[in-house]
Order: structure tokens, then C-alpha cells, then sequence
């Protein structure tokens, strides 16, 4: 196979190209067909350096041998004949002395350097410092040999291509079965490049044991290092050529995943493991160190697969005992998903619900549900009802990946189990109790008690007698932070912003960027009642945050990605949301969090009333509905997702329907803003302006509040409408001017969208109206409008034009786009944006073509090439 990059590589005009990496690598097939692609056979010593080569002089004359037959070579060398007194150095001369006059290109090739003795190699060494220029070397080599070219490397005469280059790529492993007649399904091709880690051999020996094979994709999930062809192959290059004692080490801690030093020594029973591991690595052993330290080190999947067969095959009696031992030394080092796991593996199911007990609190809060859930179903069927701790245990994992009735029923088994809990774990086990409660409150939107249970987790956390492993401060942190997020559902939002920062700072304090996230998840949606652009700004850092740490599945981030959906929900942009809702939807589970389930709803039901698709939103809506009924009552998101369910009925027609729903609300909710608001919509539906004013009145007037800041946007906007079909147009101008006053802030462009009225904003685009760009971007998102036409002939700006604002005027001609014209001027895009409407607004125009036409004719930008000729 062609493999330019590595060729390019070897064809640049270094000296000397080292190429080190383990057996099957595919160092020689590299170097065989970089030179007959470069067309260099004939200019090419190739060499094999092979355990039968050991011999100096004989390494040597086979070394002469090989250039004399290539072209320049076979000019320059002269041949020679064994002698007894004809030793490597004597050799080397001659050949500097031959080649001294090479004019030409010519390259020596030598393969397995590693096989070569100290003395041969020093040999090399003279030759390579001392050679003609145009003498090029290639070594390739299993481990890295010691050859003193620290000289080359700070001149640059050095290149050098470790394993990782010569690591297949997935596209390259898709062209090397093709090369050999084997159709893969593509995640059958990802498994095996996986399991192989791009390693050459183990693809080839894949290719030539799928030929003709009659389920590939079974093939590719069964295949290891126990494969008879790949075992066969890493029992004679590589475990048969270790001592005793390295294979004795390698085969014990091939238990483990990752290995270091000391654990190898307490597995082995011996001293110095770190100095071996290191030496493995070094010699390309299929050993790879974990960290720039080199005392954490793991084995090549494939090789591990091999040591794991040889240990039941050779030791299978040790294989409990390996386990147990490593899980109590990492246990005692703090490695407690690691220690778990090996308990389980020695079946030693006590040690492994106290580990995983002990290790709970911390686990959550590192964000690890997942390797939590992982290793809860590796425990016997029922062992989870039958032991107090684990059932604990068990209530949080439900919350994550079962459901709330689960959570409840293992949360009651754990208490009435409590009293089986030595006296010693009480502490710690009084902690896990008071976390599931927490919990459990919130994800039922028992407003209540969350605030119950966040002050008695301080309590626990504060009381010097209880013995657990999470610090004082991190359940405080999680306290202050549940305490917030009560507070935000209760419409606390000062109150609720306060809690939230104080337990993100204390998170951040002391190392939890899993708190740190919950609180900013629950700051970005405290924040879109005041400001869109701190919302989305808070939003899109807690996504970084989620994927920074590997978070992007877990239930949590349904937060952000939800609040970046409402915010463009509310801006009008559909399409954006939907991408949102959907990442939201992937991560939420009805059954265990029916309040984000019910968001996910009813923001769809949103989204489907602003494209039109209104049988769709009802259903969406009417889904919302259903699943308020598991949340506790009453609950912050079952008033709105009710009023826009009226909302889609009233669109459908179905005004007895909205009727009945109003009345279900009861007289005291009658009163409230956005109940107020959804009854005008409804008035109007039923042809009755002046009920719909009525209705509207208290909110106008400040006497009915609304929860929702944007909310008076569309309140606005009703009065306008009602007031239009009154015949009263300057009172509805008034209106609606007031309706874009509230929207252009944040862009809240919702109302517009959901209770178009393009005839009415139309009007208004005639009158002297301060949001003409924004007038112009809803008309943009209505179907079926457009524009006024521009009056004719030149007139002044409204305003006149700031300097900022000419800046971005100058860039409108162009084809950049808003982030582009942001980028050119290192200013945020909303600072564009708004500049933007304001430059519409001053010119009178609605689009950017118009203000450019407007610009030119005012004499504010150049006339256009096709203008000028």
C-alpha cells in the first residue's frame, strides 16, 4: 500500500531516517515499497541484519556485498574476500575510502538493527558520522539501539518514525482490505481498527483470516489477541524472547488494565517492575506508558488478549488471587472504579459493595454515572435489594438510567435496611441517604423538599461525628446548588443567581467540575430572564464544560442544551433550536426526569406552532401535559406548558377546547399575566377585540405580573392587534412600537412569529420607527411577505452615522457574513448584529442590500464596480 505522508518522509535529505516500532509494524513493507515508488532499487543496499548476522565481519561483507550491487556502488566498492585479520573497523575503512568520490545518491538500508552487537553497532555509528554526503542511511529497528546520533539531531540530519506513524488509519485500513478482496460493514472496519489500535500485523493477519468468511461482522467482534495466527505471532516475536522473570511479570499483571511499578512488584512478589515496564517500552515490547513520568504504563489490547490466555493456561489458580490483591492496592491508592472492578473479577462481592458504597458520593459527584451504573450490573442479580449500602446505590442510578418510582423504592430499602449498616459506615451511609433524598426531591420538582434535604446534607456534612469520604465543602457546594436550583423553579431569581455562584466558586475551589457544571447549567437558565446573550454565553460554556470532561450523554446537559433552545425558540430560529432539542432529547429519560422531559415538549411544541405545524405542536404539547402529572404539584413548568397548549388550540380552531382548558386553571390563576395574555389570544380567535383589550389590561397596566420578562412582548403585540381590528391605527402603532421596544434587546422575535400580522407591520415600516432592522428581519422570517419598496430618491440618514457603525457599513458590500465581518473587526458578533439594525433603522432600509443601495446613493460608500462602468 501507498502511504505518501510516511514516504515523503523518508525521501527528505536527512542523513540518517531511524524507523523504530514493534514486530508487524510494517517497517519492512514501508521501506520495500518507498523504494520502488521512489525508484530507488538500484540505488538501494538492502541489508537484513538477522541473529545469524551477529558476526561483525560478517555483517560487514554482506553490508559491502549489498552495495556493490547497486549502480553506484558497484563502481565505487571494491570487492573483498574473508580473512582471519579482517575485522569490522578494517572493513568500515575501506568502504570510507571507496566511497569517498560518490557524486550520486546512494542509500544503505539496514533492517532488525536492533540484532546487530555493541561492537558492530559502533562500527555503524563511525561510518554513518564519517560517510560522503551523498551516502543516505535507513535503520530499521525493533527498539531503539544505542547509536550516538544526538549530533545529527540537533543539525537536523535526524529523522525518526515511531509505532504512532506507522499506525494504520482507519482509511487506510479500509484500503487494506479492499486491497485484499474483503467487504467490511463499516463498524465491523472501526471494531477491528479499534482492537488492533492500527497496528499493521494484526490488520493483515484480519484481512487474510476474513477471506471468504462467511459472518465478518461476528468475526470482527470475536477477534483478539487470542486469535490463533495473531497469538501464534506474538508468542514467537515477542512474549518467547523475554526472560523468566519479564514474562512472569508480564503475565501477572495482565489482570490489570494499566499497571505501575509498585503494583507489578506486589503482583510479582519482586523489586524493580518500573525499571522493566520502562525497558519494555523502550524496546517497543507492545508497551505503552500513560504519562510523561513513565510510571504508569498499559499493554497493546491485542498483546494484553495474549497474556491473559497464557495466564489461564499456564497459572489459572493465581488469576482470583491477582485480582484481589489489585483490588485492595488500588483501593488503598484511591483508584476506586479500578478496585471495584477487580473485586468483582475475584468474585469477592463483599469487598466490592463496601468499595462501591464508599466510593458513591464521590462518584456522582465526578460526574461518573455512567461507570457507576457499569458497575452496579456487574453484581449478581438481587444484590442490590438485599444489602442496605448498595441499595443506596442503586436509588441513584435509577435517577440516571431508570426512573423516579425505581429510585423511590431502593431509596426505601436502603432506610429500612439502615440499621444493618455497621456502626463505622453509618457516617457515610447517613450521607448517601441524604444525597438520593436530595436528588429524588429535585428531579421531582418537590420544590419543598429539595430545600429540606439540601439543609439536613449540611447538617450531616458540619457534624464532626459523621465518618464519610466526601469533604464538608463539596456537600456544601451540592446543597448551595440544590438550594439555587429551588430557587430558580420557584421564580427566586436574585435569589437563585446568589446560591448558584456561590456553590460554582466553592466547586471550582475544591476540584469539582462536576458541581461547577450543574450550577452554571442552572446560572444560564436563571439567566434568560434577564439577558439572552448571558443565557447563551452560560449555556455554551457549561457544553464546553460537558465536553471537556466527557459529559455530552449524561442526563445533566439536557440543562444547557435546553436553555440554548428556548433562547432560540423565543429569537425565532427554529431550525437552530430543533438542533438543541434533539442533543436534549438524546440525553433524557421520561421515566427518571420527567421535568426535562416535559421542557423538551413543550419547546417542541413551540418550534412546531412557529413553523406552522400546528397538529404537531398540539400533540407536542398535549405530550407536555401527560408528564407534568409525574411531577409534584404544583410545579413550575405545567403553567406554561398548559398556556401554550392553549396557544395551539386556539390555531386549530379549537376554541371550546382553550376555553376548557382556561377554566381548569382556576379564578386565581385567571389573574396572572400570562394567563391574561393567552386569554386576548383567545378573544381574538373569537372575533371579540374588545374582551381581547380587556383581558389584556392588567398587564399593560402593571397590576398583573408576568414571570416571563419576554412575555410582555407578546402582550404588546396583542393590544396592537386587537387595536388594528378596532380601526384605531395610530393606537396600534403605538402598540406595536412598544411590542419591538421590549423585543429588541434580546431579539425576542417568538410572538411575531407564533400571531404573525405582516399587514400591521407593513404600515408600521411607513411610519418613523426606531427598530426598522428589526421590523425587517421578522418580515425576512414571515412566509409569504415582503418588503415596502424604497421611496425614491436619496434622503439623508435618520440619525447620523457613528463611527463604529460606519465600520461596519464598509464590510455589507462584501460577501462575508455577520461572523466574518465580526472576526475582521475583533468584535463580538453581537456588537455586528446590532450595529447592523441601527444602520437599517438610520437609512430607513430593511435588508442589506437596500442599506448598501441607500449607502452608495448618499455617498457614504463607493459606487459598486458595475455602477461605475
Amino acid at each position: 500500500m501507498a502511504r505518501p505522508e510516511l514516504f515523503r518522509r523518508l525521501g527528505d535529505s536527512a542523513r540518517v531516517t531511524v524507523v523504530s516500532a514493534p514486530p508487524g509494524s510494517g517497517k519492512t513493507v514501508l521501506l520495500r515499497s518507498w523504494l520502488g515508488q521512489a525508484g530507488l532499487r538500484d540505488c538501494a543496499a538492502w541489508v537484513l541484519a538477522g541473529r545469524d548476522e551477529r558476526d561483525p565481519q560478517r555483517f560487514w561483507l554482506s553490508v559491502l556485498g549489498a552495495l556493490r550491487r547497486t549502480t553506484w556502488g558497484s563502481r565505487l566498492v571494491q570487492p573483498l574476500t574473508a580473512a582471519p585479520v579482517l575485522d569490522g573497523w578494517a572493513i568500515v575503512e575501506r568502504l570510507l575510502a571507496d566511497l569517498a568520490p560518490l557524486q550520486h545518491g546512494l542509500w544503505l538500508v539496514i533492517d532488525d538493527v536492533q540484532e546487530l552487537d555493541p561492537e558492530a553497532l559502533r562500527q555503524l555509528e563511525l561510518l554513518v558520522m564519517r560517510a560522503p554526503p551523498h551516502l543516505r542511511f535507513v535503520l530499521a529497528t525493533r527498539h531503539d539501539v544505542r547509536l550516538g546520533f544526538h549530533r545529527l539531531r540537533l543539525e537536523g540530519q535526524l529523522a525518526e518514525i515511531r509505532a504512532a506513524d506507522l499506525r494504520f488509519s482507519l482509511a487506510e485500513a479500509r484500503e487494506l482490505f479492499a486491497v485484499a478482496g474483503v467487504e467490511l460493514p463499516e463498524s465491523a472496519l472501526v471494531t477491528l481498527h479499534e482492537r488492533t489500535e492500527g497496528w499493521a500485523a494484526g490488520l493483515r493477519l484480519a484481512a487474510l483470516s476474513l477471506a471468504g468468511h462467511a459472518e465478518p461482522a461476528r468475526f470482527a467482534a470475536e477477534f483478539s489477541g487470542t486469535e490463533r495466527t495473531v497469538a501464534e505471532y506474538l508468542l514467537a516475536e515477542v512474549l518467547d524472547r523475554q526472560s523468566d522473570a519479564v514474562r512472569r511479570l508480564l503475565l501477572r499483571t495482565s489482570v490489570l488494565e494499566r499497571v505501575s511499578g509498585e503494583l507489578a512488584d506486589l503482583l510479582t512478589g519482586d523489586d524493580g517492575g518500573e525499571r522493566v515496564l520502562q525497558d519494555l517500552e523502550e524496546a517497543n515490547a507492545f508497551v505503552v506508558s500513560l504519562n510523561p513520568a513513565r510510571t504508569w504504563f498499559r499493554y497493546h489490547q491485542m498483546f494484553a488478549d495474549l497474556l491473559r490466555l497464557e495466564l489461564r493456561r499456564t497459572a489459572p489458580g493465581e488469576v482470583t488471587g491477582l485480582h484481589r490483591a489489585a483490588a485492595g492496592w488500588l483501593a488503598a491508592h484511591g483508584y476506586s472504579v479500578e478496585a471495584i472492578r477487580h473485586a468483582q473479577a475475584a468474585q469477592d462481592w463483599a469487598l466490592a459493595a463496601r468499595l462501591l458504597a464508599s466510593y458513591s458520593p464521590g462518584l456522582y459527584l465526578d460526574g461518573q454515572a455512567a461507570a457507576k451504573h457499569e458497575l452496579l450490573a456487574g453484581f449478581p442479580a438481587g444484590a442490590s435489594a438485599a444489602d442496605a449500602e448498595l441499595a443506596a446505590v442503586a436509588a441513584e442510578d435509577e435517577l440516571a438510567y431508570g426512573s423516579l418510582e425505581g429510585a423511590e423504592r431502593y431509596l426505601d430499602l436502603a432506610e429500612r435496611g439502615t440499621a444493618s449498616v455497621s456502626a463505622a459506615r453509618r457516617g457515610q451511609f447517613q450521607v448517601m441517604l441524604g444525597v438520593d433524598r436530595l436528588l429524588v426531591a429535585r428531579q421531582h420538582g418537590n420544590l419543598a423538599t429539595v430545600e429540606d434535604a439540601a439543609r439536613r446534607l449540611q447538617e450531616l456534612a458540619e457534624a464532626p461525628q459523621a465518618a464519610h469520604p466526601v469533604r464538608c465543602e463539596e456537600l456544601r457546594a451540592l446543597a448551595l446548588i440544590s438550594v439555587g436550583i429551588a430557587g430558580y423553579w420557584a421564580k427566586r431569581l436574585d435569589e437563585a443567581e446568589r446560591q448558584l455562584e456561590r456553590g460554582r466558586v466553592l466547586a471550582r475551589q475544591i476540584g469539582r467540575p462536576f458541581l461547577e457544571f450543574m450550577a452554571l447549567a442552572h446560572q444560564a437558565a436563571v439567566a434568560t430572564d434577564s439577558s439572552f446573550e448571558l443565557a447563551v454565553e452560560r449555556g455554551m460554556r457549561t457544553v464546553e464544560l460537558a465536553r471537556r470532561h466527557g459529559w455530552t450523554a449524561e442526563p445533566a446537559v439536557s440543562i444547557p442544551y435546553l436553555v440554548l433552545a428556548g433562547v432560540l425558540a423565543w429569537r425565532g430560529r427554529p431550525e437552530e433550536a430543533e438542533l438543541w432539542i434533539q442533543r436534549a432529547e438524546r440525553t433524557v429519560r421520561a421515566e427518571a426526569d420527567p421535568a426535562a422531559a416535559v421542557a423538551v415538549r413543550y419547546l417542541q411544541g413551540i418550534l412546531d406552532l412557529v413553523r406552522g405545524q400546528d397538529a404537531d405542536a398540539l400533540a407536542a404539547l398535549q405530550a407536555a401535559e401527560r408528564l407534568t402529572g409525574r411531577l409534584a404539584v404544583p410545579h413550575p413548568l405545567a403553567k406554561p406548558a398548559r398556556l401554550w397548549l392553549i396557544r395551539a388550540l386556539v390555531r386549530l380552531g379549537e376554541t371550546e377546547g382553550a376555553e376548557h382548558v382556561i377554566a381548569g386553571l382556576g379564578d386565581q390563576k385567571r389573574d396572572q399575566g400570562e394567563v391574561c395574555i393567552v386569554l386576548a389570544v383567545l378573544r381574538l380567535a373569537q372575533d371579540d377585540p374588545h374582551a381581547a383589550l380587556a383581558a389584556l389590561a392588567p398587564v399593560l397596566a402593571g397590576t398583573a405580573q408576568v414571570g416571563w420578562r419576554a412575555s410582555l412582548v407578546e402582550a404588546f403585540l396583542m393590544e396592537a392587534i386587537a387595536l388594528d381590528a378596532l380601526g384605531d391605527e395610530d393606537a396600534a402603532d403605538r402598540a406595536l412600537e412598544s411590542a419591538l421596544d421590549r423585543a429588541e434587546p434580546d431579539g425576542a422575535l417568538l410572538a411575531f412569529l407564533v400571531h404573525p400580522a405582516p399587514t400591521l407591520l407593513e404600515r408600521h415600516t411607513r411610519h418613523r420607527t426606531a427598530h426598522a432592522g428589526l421590523v425587517a428581519e421578522i418580515q425576512d422570517r414571515l412566509p409569504g411577505t415582503t418588503s415596502a419598496p424604497l421611496p425614491a430618491g436619496p434622503r439623508p440618514p435618520l440619525e447620523p452615522l457613528r463611527q463604529s457603525e460606519l465600520r461596519v457599513l464598509r464590510y455589507l458590500p462584501t460577501n462575508l457574513t455577520a461572523p466574518e465581518i465580526a472576526a475582521e473587526l475583533y468584535v463580538s458578533l453581537n456588537t455586528v448584529k446590532t450595529h447592523t439594525r441601527n444602520l437599517y433603522t438610520k437609512l430607513g432600509t430593511h435588508h442589506r442590500a437596500e442599506a448598501v443601495a441607500r449607502a452608495r446613493a448618499l455617498g457614504l460608500l463607493a459606487p459598486s464596480a458595475v455602477g461605475a462602468r
